[in-house]
């Protein structure tokens, strides 16, 4: 987890100032000793690599591009949208809605431990905490309780001291819910659909004719008059705050 808040301090530090980006590489390490700038570039050039794994599991991007892809199959219109297009909405829409803790880390560890008011330690403390608390506020109680007893975690009185360990597992298997929820109300429409055009082509003796190719125009016009990219999109990032 401490991966996670160092790309996000690293790269709010280099979205404060781009010019004091060799003094933020320069930082404070727990020993009280600089690394030199080559290690220190080779650390973060493996932290990106990681960056796609921790914005799948500590981000809302787990429920975004599992709705976006159960709304295409309900649509039923193959790859289109392609991969790439969904990939692009789910990691902007996650963006849009990570912005307030992304903020948050920039001005309470980022900013200080680019002014050198904080050590490397403190601000990875303070950087993870608006972090945890996302995390938690979209977490299922129960999900939590299922990886304490996994872990055999019998010294946790509160959840303040739950640590990130279950934290990280207990958010996805709790976003993994939420996703096929929403999806299962998506698809109902379409389904209807689906119903309606199969009965309507059997009692017409058409049962040569594929149902998906006479649906399809019908499922693709309601989800256009209903205005359903925005009525969605809106729905997932508000899902977050509600």
């Amino acid at each position: 987890m401490r991966v996670v808040v160092v790309t996000l301090l690293l790269l709010c530090c280099t979205s404060a100032d781009a010019q004091t980006a060799p003094l933020a590489l320069a930082g404070e390490v727990t020993q009280g000793q600089n690394y030199s700038l080559s290690i220190q570039i080779l650390v973060l050039m493996t932290l990106l690599t990681l960056l796609p794994a921790i914005v799948l599991s500590t981000s809302a991007f787990i429920r975004i591009i599992i709705v976006l892809s159960i709304l295409r199959q309900a649509l039923g219109t193959a790859q289109t949208p392609p991969n790439q297009v969904l990939l692009g909405i789910a990691l902007f829409l996650t963006f849009f809605v990570m912005s307030p803790v992304i903020g948050e880390i920039n001005q309470t560890a980022a900013q200080p431990y680019i002014n050198g008011d904080m050590s490397a330690n403190e601000a990875f403390s303070a950087g993870v905490e608006p972090l945890r608390q996302f995390m938690l506020s979209q977490t299922r109680e129960s999900d939590l309780q299922l990886f304490v007893s996994i872990a055999g975690a019998t010294n946790i009185d509160s959840i303040e001291q739950i640590p990130l360990s279950i934290i990280v597992p207990s958010f996805m298997v709790s976003e993994l819910k939420t996703a096929f929820q929403i999806g299962f109300l998506i698809f109902i429409p379409f389904l209807v659909i689906d119903l309606v055009v199969s009965s309507v082509l059997m009692s017409m003796g058409m049962m040569m004719l594929s149902p998906m190719l006479i649906s399809l125009p019908f499922k693709i016009m309601l989800f256009v008059l209903v205005d359903g990219w925005a009525l969605l999109l809106g729905t997932l990032a508000s899902s977050f705050y509600t």
